[in-house]
């Protein structure tokens, strides 16, 4: 058996090869990058690549790649299920609703005159978000109609930039008068401000749709909860002062009496329907006192669950003990590969 890890610093990868360095498993470091990366994993078992949403590179091929190789019979992470829906909230509007998933309402358009039409008909406040962008990066709460009609024209004009400038420099100013980060970075956000990184200028903006959700009122804190496998845990994210939005706030609570046994039982439930590998599903509480989805996704920071205290079965037993979630991915892997390829041998 042997397994091919694309290593990008700072994602799971790093875990991943050091679980197999301690289980004695036989991996090998590969570049996704190369024109050639088929011919050089053709001795592997298994391709695990922790793409990024926020890489223009990943973005352009990365799950037409991984599902390539998982029809060619390898094992892969992502596999289709857990990662076509990974960084789309429209295409995750669209899931959630066909599984009947208890989803936050929301609204896609297509065509100036009808995002128009319908914001002549409907209520505000509404939540408007870009189809792409990781910690809230490309959220905004929409108070009016003018508001919404702004961003429809710019919709179906010149379009959003994925990267919002002046939003990362107020999140940087945000983080540094809490404490939790440095001057340096300031200046890295007023730099880029006037200079374009590489990525941002091979990243075509975002038009030709326009998206929102109900605003979900009274609401402090979000509930993520990840299932990987038979395996779930959760975390409760405060909003960020001032604000209503949760995720990326770095305000986290860890105690497991903080995390309703229903969103773990929806969880395990939706994702029998969705059969993914791994999967965080974010929720708010609604009107009627019901937790509801805003969005999905495959990836998650893993600073954000060092300390979780345990996690819970797919029968909601709770075990209390360490644990370190790139090792639960590896172990669904190596499974994965025994049961497909040496169905069950041990090797």
């Amino acid at each position: 058996m042997k397994i091919a890890i694309h290593h990008r610093p700072g994602s799971f990868s790093e875990r991943w090869m050091q679980y197999c360095k301690k289980q004695g498993l036989s991996y090998k470091e590969v570049n996704c990058y190369d024109s050639n990366i088929i011919e050089k994993i053709s001795d592997c078992d298994a391709l695990l690549w922790h793409h990024s949403e926020s890489n223009y590179k990943d973005v352009l091929f990365a799950k037409q790649l991984l599902y390539s190789v998982q029809k060619a019979g390898k094992v892969v992470f992502p596999d289709y299920n857990t990662g076509w829906h990974f960084d789309d909230k429209v295409g995750q509007k669209y899931l959630l609703e066909a599984i009947k998933a208890p989803f936050v309402p929301s609204y896609v358009f297509y065509t100036k005159k009808e995002a128009l039409n319908w914001i002549n008909l409907t209520s505000f406040p509404k939540v408007f978000k870009l189809r792409g962008g990781a910690s809230s990066s490309n959220v905004k709460l929409v108070r009016t109609r003018k508001e919404a009609v702004k961003l429809v024209r710019k919709a179906f004009n010149c379009g959003f930039p994925k990267f919002n400038r002046v939003r990362n420099l107020k999140e940087r100013i945000r983080l540094y008068n809490e404490g939790k980060s440095s001057v340096s970075s300031i200046f890295k956000g007023l730099a880029k401000l006037f200079i374009n990184t590489e990525n941002s200028k091979m990243q075509c903006k975002e038009k030709g749709y326009i998206y929102f959700q109900d605003f979900i009122i009274n609401n402090n804190h979000d509930i993520r909860i990840i299932v990987i496998g038979k395996r779930a845990f959760g975390i409760k994210r405060l909003n960020r002062s001032n604000d209503f939005r949760a995720s990326g706030s770095g305000k986290i609570l860890y105690d497991k009496n903080q995390i309703p046994i229903d969103c773990i039982k929806i969880s395990f439930e939706l994702n029998n329907k969705i059969n993914a590998q791994a999967i965080a599903f974010d929720y708010l509480i609604n009107n009627d006192n019901k937790y509801v989805l805003t969005e999905i996704s495959y990836g998650f920071v893993q600073t954000g669950y060092i300390e979780c205290p345990g996690y819970w079965d797919d029968n909601l037993n709770w075990h209390e003990r360490d644990f370190i979630p790139e090792y639960f991915i590896m172990q669904d892997v190596v499974k994965s590969i025994l049961n497909t390829k040496y169905k069950g041998k041990k090797l």
